[in-house]
């Protein structure tokens, strides 16, 4: 029997892993259905936005403790793990609810005393004249945030958790989980495992992982990154240029050059919907046009080709919240749902689901993201 047996090696698995065996002495194996590093789930590639600045005290209460997280592993691994380019959050005039979000989003930083500088168009081109944005538009700039490179953070869980004495095992595909009162049974093709305690951090896999046990009222779509060549790339270094979001809807947000040749841009959530297991789509090119419109329009000097894209799946849950719980019916299977942005927070999240897998509770204050707040069931 393996006393602890975590699915999923992404952002929160890896993590849970390495604090599960740091914590308990190993005895922790690592189920993975592809391999470490894979290009199917959510957590490849080299660049995810790490920030304080949310609409919700419920995530900017847990920043620090975030960011602190990542300091522990660095000094560990020996890794540099997050780059501070200093962040922007901007409210375009005339775009929806970017107001309301520009509101929350200083309410939230002003209520847990984290610093913050409100900018108008002038001062925020005079900072980074790389920006072209129209009078009225409004910016929060937080200089902590910058870029967390998510693949190097995956392996540097992973290692640190075998340096520890976790197992990872590839090629291992949970069929069913089998919760009992004194333990779970894990069935793999062709194999059944005992485990005392199971965390499940399957992404959009999770309802099958959990099928017979619990269902979430998951959706997935399909979503995409791209590169643009900029002309005068140096200014787009990370010291130079910061990572920023727009606020409202359409919502676009980028990146400095980090980790390839190009400057990244995206739009949110603009992409159809996909079924959990669909293979990642392919590029459309019709959806870079909004985007190399946007770019052209406010980052004119970033306005190169095109030279990379990527498509990948978001799986979402209906307020698109994180689950961090036991769950329902369930109370010695754990579970974490990242809704499609919980990269930044997978160390700190590990440390949580190894608190909750040891002690039943955790310092951490995550009443916001209970798993009984959505009725079982997938969603229409």
């Amino acid at each position: 029997m393996a006393r602890f047996v975590v699915i999923g090696t992404g952002a929160l698995g890896s993590a849970a892993a390495f604090w599960l065996a740091e914590r308990a002495g190993g005895d922790v194996l690592v189920l993975e259905q592809f391999a470490p590093g894979h290009g199917r789930g959510a957590s490849e590639d080299h660049s995810r936005i790490i920030r304080h600045s949310y609409q919700s005290t419920s995530y900017t209460r847990l920043t620090r403790a975030m960011y602190a997280c990542w300091d522990e592993l660095e000094a560990a691994a020996g890794l540099r793990l997050v780059t501070r380019t200093g962040g922007l959050d901007l409210a375009l005039p005339g775009v929806e609810e970017a107001d309301a979000e520009y509101a929350a989003t200083e309410a939230a930083l002003g209520t847990e005393g984290i610093p913050y500088e409100p900018l108008d168009a002038a001062e925020t081109m005079r900072r980074w004249p790389q920006w072209s944005l129209p009078d009225g538009t409004r910016a929060i700039f937080q200089a902590d945030a910058g870029v967390l490179d998510i693949g190097r953070a995956c392996a540097a869980h992973l290692a640190l958790a075998r340096a520890h004495g976790a197992v990872v095992r590839d090629g291992a595909v949970v069929r069913r989980l089998e919760p009992r009162d004194d333990g779970v049974s894990v069935h793999l093709d062709g194999e059944v495992l005992d485990a005392e305690h199971v965390v499940v951090c399957a992404g959009r896999w999770t309802n099958r992982v959990l099928a017979g046990v619990h269902a979430f009222p998951l959706r997935c779509t399909r979503e995409q990154v791209q590169w643009f060549a900029s002309p005068r790339m140096r200014e787009f270094a990370p010291e130079r240029f910061p990572t920023w979001i727009g606020l409202g809807e359409p919502s676009f947000y980028g990146f400095p050059v980090h980790g390839f040749p190009g400057v990244k841009v995206s739009q949110d959530l603009a992409g159809p919907p996909a079924e959990p297991d669909d293979e990642e789509a392919q590029v459309d090119p019709a959806r870079i046009e909004p985007v190399r419109a946007f770019v052209g329009r406010h980052l004119p000097a970033a306005a190169g080709p095109v030279v990379a894209a990527r498509a990948c799946l978001y799986d979402l849950t209906p307020d698109r919240g994180f689950v961090l719980d036991a769950v329902p019916g369930a109370p010695r299977v754990k579970v974490a749902l990242g809704a499609a942005h919980a990269a930044k927070w997978g160390s700190l999240f590990g440390r949580i689901l190894a608190d909750l897998t040891l002690d039943d509770t955790t310092p951490h204050d995550i009443a916001a993201f209970r798993a009984d707040r959505f009725a079982s069931g997938r969603e229409a």
